[in-house]
């Protein structure tokens, strides 16, 4: 049988006040018990102290206790707490309580242990203080336990108290029990809630969120979860995105070769150097796309292989920029270098650094308009190098800056992606910078277009 976690809650709970129920119980029983009726015993072992002394006194002058035996006044006398003068006058002159009865309870015995007079119950094992005379013991002073005297009247009164005290023991387990069956269950309803919702996410709906009703623990987890259940639905409409955007990428290139081919197959068209040179536009279109896909899924995992040695960062840009010169002039673009002489020495791999720069200028170069500005730029900035890469219009509106470096996105508006671009190469050049430990942002540039940044650590010494 499966026990839920209510029950468990519950039983837990309840188990706990019943503990503690019992065991204040107890002590007070114990409390009553060992603390009153050690108090009264100790009460009547200073009245039996208080007793020796006479007694002796007594046994000096008679010389035997066969006063006592016939008569019974003279013990009452001599263990009375109201004591008189002997044989002077019935005035008392010393008075003591005697709340404890233990005068009832006390009697005396000879040397031999035989009851001389007093209470009858009195033996060799009941309590006793040795009377001494002489260097002698010629009796006992011994004494009944108090609860052996107990009237019965008494007896009743304490079981009573003791019937009372476990009924109000068990009123407490009652009343414990109803507060922890409904705070188990205000309790346990919260994670029934939360329960349901994360069955539902397994089960694929992100949607599902829970109501953070109150700022505790339960709460604080009802906010990770909801943090957690959007993180997810982002991520699958992510994927949904870019499985599309994948199709999409794929299907335009391979659709314009299929019909160059079906064209040629048919007759319709004869093969010629533009036939040819159109098809390679598309394979070579593909071909990106498939490598800038493989370098994604490598530097998304982390097994993008980095060989970081010791290099001047400027060189890197330097020979970058060169290398797109011919590309910028025969799109009429002006590319403009601020490159500083002094070396910016980085640990980086350097491969990876040029397909950095190289994806940012590539991105420049299709979505700036003819006859516009390129302009690159590498100083020092603190602790790192800084790199910018900006360029003239068509520039990117402020609330699309967040989304350029996700994977396939571009802004269609205004940076036109029909040039070609397959919308990864910021994706992989963030991936790039953030492997080498920098940052990279994107805002508006004054020349009108759009501003990408780099920082980079410079190497310690």
């Amino acid at each position: 049988m499966k026990v839920g976690i209510t029950f468990k809650l519950f039983l837990f709970v309840l188990l706990a006040c019943a503990a503690v129920v019992v065991v204040h119980g107890a002590a007070i029983r114990l409390v009553m018990e060992r603390g009153f009726l050690g108090y009264l015993r100790q009460q009547g072992q200073m009245r039996m102290e208080e007793v020796v002394p006479r007694l002796q006194e007594a046994y000096v002058v008679r010389g035997s206790w066969d006063f006592l035996r016939a008569d019974f006044g003279e013990w009452v006398a001599l263990v009375s707490p109201f004591l008189r003068e002997p044989g002077v006058d019935t005035a008392p002159r010393v008075a003591s309580s005697d709340q404890t009865g233990a005068m009832a309870r006390m009697g005396l015995l000879d040397a031999s242990m035989r009851r001389v007079v007093g209470n009858p119950d009195v033996d060799a094992s009941s309590f006793r203080i040795p009377i001494v005379v002489e260097g002698r013991t010629v009796g006992w002073v011994a004494m009944v336990p108090f609860e052996a005297v107990l009237p019965k009247n008494d007896e009743r009164f304490l079981e009573q108290q003791f019937k009372a005290l476990t009924m109000v023991g068990l009123g407490s387990i009652l009343v414990a029990a109803l507060l922890t069956f409904f705070l188990a269950r205000a309790l346990l309803r919260r994670l029934r809630d939360m329960a349901q919702a994360t069955h539902q996410l397994a089960a694929g709906d992100y949607a599902s969120r829970i109501a953070a009703v109150a700022n505790d623990e339960l709460g604080a987890l009802a906010k990770d979860f909801n943090r957690m259940a959007q993180t997810l639905e982002h991520t699958e409409r992510a994927r949904r995105g870019y499985m599309a955007d994948i199709s999409h990428e794929l299907r335009t290139p391979l659709a314009v070769l299929r019909a160059q081919l079906e064209a040629i197959q048919d007759g319709i068209r004869s093969p010629t150097v533009q036939s040819t040179n159109a098809m390679h536009l598309q394979v070579e279109r593909l071909g990106r796309l498939v490598n800038d896909l493989h370098d994604l899924s490598l530097s998304d995992v982390g097994a993008m292989t980095y060989r970081r040695v010791p290099l001047d960062v400027a060189t890197v840009v330097h020979a970058a920029a060169s290398s797109m010169q011919e590309r910028l002039e025969a799109a009429s673009l002006q590319l403009v270098l601020q490159i500083g002489q002094a070396p910016l020495m980085i640990s980086g791999d350097e491969p990876r650094l040029h397909q950095l720069f190289g994806n940012l200028l590539e991105n420049s170069l299709r979505y700036t308009g003819r006859g516009g500005v390129l302009q690159v730029g590498c100083a020092r900035h603190g602790a790192n190098a800084l790199i910018v890469v900006e360029d003239s219009a068509p520039g990117v509106p402020e609330d699309k800056m967040e989304k350029l470096f996700e994977r396939f996105y571009r802004v269609e508006a205004s940076r036109n992606g029909a040039t070609g671009g397959s919308g990864l190469g910021l994706a992989i050049s963030r991936n790039i910078v953030e492997a080498h430990e920098g940052r990279i942002t994107a805002s508006a540039s004054q020349l009108g277009g759009l501003r990408i940044a780099i920082e980079l650590p410079l190497a310690s010494g």
